[in-house]
C-alpha cells in the first residue's frame, strides 16, 4: 500500500494523462479539418497511447489498494494557427507531462515509496521517447516550411504509424 498523499498525486496525474488523450483527439480533429489525414492518424494513435498510459496508472492505484478518483477533464485546445503550431503545442504538452512524472518520481523517492518509484520508471523512459518523436516531427515541419509537397510527404509518412504493443 502507498500513502494517501501519493495516491492523491497519482490520481492527479491520471487526470493529466486523460487530458492528453482528449488533447490529442482534438489535434486529430484539427488535422482532419485540414485534410491532413496522416497527421490525424498520428494524433489518433497518440491519443490511444495516452489512454493506455492513463489505464496503467488507474490499474496501479487499484493494485496498491487505493481509491481511484476520476477528476474533471478540462476542455482541450481545438484551434491552431497551423500544423506546426499544433505540433509545437504537442511538444510543449509532452514536456509538461515529463515534468509531472519527474515530480512524481521525486516524491516517491523522497517518501521511500520504492514500489511507485519502480512503477514510474517505465513512464520516465517513455517520456524520453515521446518528446524525441514529437521533436523530430516539429524539426521536419520547420525544414519543409511552406512547401506543400514537403507537408504532404510528412503526412504520408505519419499515416504509416502502427499501434504500440501494450506492456
Amino acid at each position: 500500500m502507498i500513502s494517501d498523499a501519493m495516491a492523491k498525486r497519482l490520481n492527479e496525474h491520471l487526470n493529466v494523462e486523460f487530458f492528453a488523450f482528449y488533447q490529442y483527439l482534438s489535434m486529430a480533429a484539427y488535422c482532419h479539418s485540414k485534410a491532413l489525414n496522416g497527421f490525424a492518424h498520428w494524433f489518433s494513435m497518440q491519443a490511444d497511447e495516452e489512454q493506455m498510459h492513463a489505464m496503467k496508472i488507474y490499474n496501479y492505484i487499484i493494485d496498491v489498494d487505493q481509491d481511484v478518483e476520476l477528476l474533471p477533464i478540462k476542455k482541450p485546445t481545438a484551434q491552431f494557427d497551423s500544423i506546426l503550431d499544433c505540433m509545437e503545442k504537442a511538444l510543449a504538452h509532452e514536456q509538461h507531462v515529463t515534468a509531472c512524472i519527474n515530480d512524481l518520481a521525486g516524491a516517491s523517492l523522497e517518501n521511500k515509496d520504492h514500489a511507485t518509484l519502480i512503477f514510474l520508471q517505465w513512464f520516465v523512459t517513455e517520456q524520453v521517447e515521446e518528446e524525441a518523436a514529437v521533436r523530430d516531427i516539429v524539426d521536419q515541419l520547420r525544414m519543409v516550411g511552406d512547401s506543400g509537397e514537403g507537408l504532404l510527404m510528412l503526412d504520408r509518412e505519419l499515416a504509416q504509424r502502427k499501434p504500440e504493443a501494450a506492456e
